[in-house]
């Protein structure tokens, strides 16, 4: 297929390139910057916004590829923030419509549904979380990509044109120090936990409400806004923080490459938002264990939790949907650094 993608310099856009180029497609990047050189791309400099210049790279392209965007609430100022990605997703789709594209798949957030980032305090209804959770953004940047989920279903009713929406959590990045760090991860994730499994019933609920209530105080402070709120803070547990509020999940760069190619070429129609992360949780210990310490009041579906499938580990975000619509399953899962 000749592909278009934005956002093909980023972690997963580069992951993405090297994957579709192997695989044989014709892959043209486009970016805000000039003079890019891509190993098994082509490049042309445009900006989202411009329509005019999107739509005339559109033209001739088989499918579209959108990954651009601006990634956190605290990287711009929330009326930039929803601009960029809102406005810019709906020209990527309206130019798929006016070239007669059919075919669009676009990097949405596991934090469409709210739970992270965000101005306001709020508990899941459920583990694991899945694409019928009730979402609750409070934030720009999750608004945003909720928003976007919004865009490509529009466009589906109204021009046919199918996707996926890859709903992706924290994305890990091969290097040459690849195996050290996620060892390293793990096992300090792994510690942390532990520590906190180790406390007496009452330092365990002494830490859970000092935990509660500085989080809500950094949410009303609107923290998570600002580019080093959470470390001003002093949060108990700070290091868990982000593994609590992704509910212990991550996904391998090349995963999230996998993930592109299979929700371009497989056989579905319509829009679907769609987890995509590793079958394992990243403590490398039992996920009920996981949840009775940090999710005490969530519902915890066991049949859902797949521990049939993937051992006393699995997920607490379920990838159930992508592996039953395009096939999805991690080829580089985390549980091979666990200890």
């Amino acid at each position: 297929m000749k592909l278009l993608m934005t956002g093909g310099t980023g972690d997963v856009g580069t992951a993405a390139v090297k994957r579709l180029a192997e695989q044989g497609h014709d892959v043209l990047v486009i970016g805000r910057t000039g003079g890019v050189s891509i190993p098994g791309a082509r490049y042309e400099q445009c900006d989202i916004a411009e329509y005019a210049r999107l739509r005339e790279l559109v033209e001739g392209c088989d499918a579209i590829v959108h990954l651009a965007a601006i990634r956190a609430p605290m990287l711009a100022p929330a009326e930039e923030v929803f601009r960029v990605n809102c406005a810019g997703t709906f020209n990527v789709y309206r130019a798929a419509e006016e070239c007669g594209i059919t075919r669009v798949v676009s990097a949405s957030s596991i934090n469409a549904v709210g739970y992270f980032f965000g101005a306001v305090e709020w508990e899941l209804s459920y583990l694991p979380v899945d694409e019928s959770h009730p979402t609750h953004t409070t934030d720009a940047y999750s608004y945003s990509k909720q928003v976007d989920e919004l865009t490509a279903d529009y466009y589906w009713r109204r021009s046919g044109i199918s996707g996926a929406m890859l709903r992706l959590p924290a994305v890990l990045v091969p290097d040459d120090r690849y195996d050290e760090r996620m060892t390293e991860y793990i096992g300090s994730t792994r510690a942390r936990v532990l520590d906190i499994a180790s406390l007496s019933p009452e330092a365990l609920r002494d830490w859970r409400e000092s935990a509660a209530a500085a989080v809500r105080e950094l949410r009303a402070a609107k923290g998570m806004e600002q580019r080093d709120g959470p470390k001003r803070r002093g949060i108990p547990g700070m290091e868990l923080f982000g593994q609590k509020y992704n509910m212990f999940t991550a996904v391998d760069a090349r995963d999230s490459a996998h993930a592109i190619e299979l929700a371009l070429t497989a056989d579905y129609a319509g829009s679907h938002p769609l987890f995509i992360n590793d079958t394992h949780n990243t403590a490398g210990l039992p996920s009920a264990m996981i949840a009775e310490l940090f999710y005490p009041k969530v519902e915890l579906r066991d049949a859902a939790l797949e521990t049939e499938r993937y051992g006393p580990t699995a997920s607490l975000v379920s990838i159930a949907r992508a592996r039953d619509l395009i096939g999805y399953e991690p080829e580089y899962s985390i549980e091979r650094y666990y200890p």
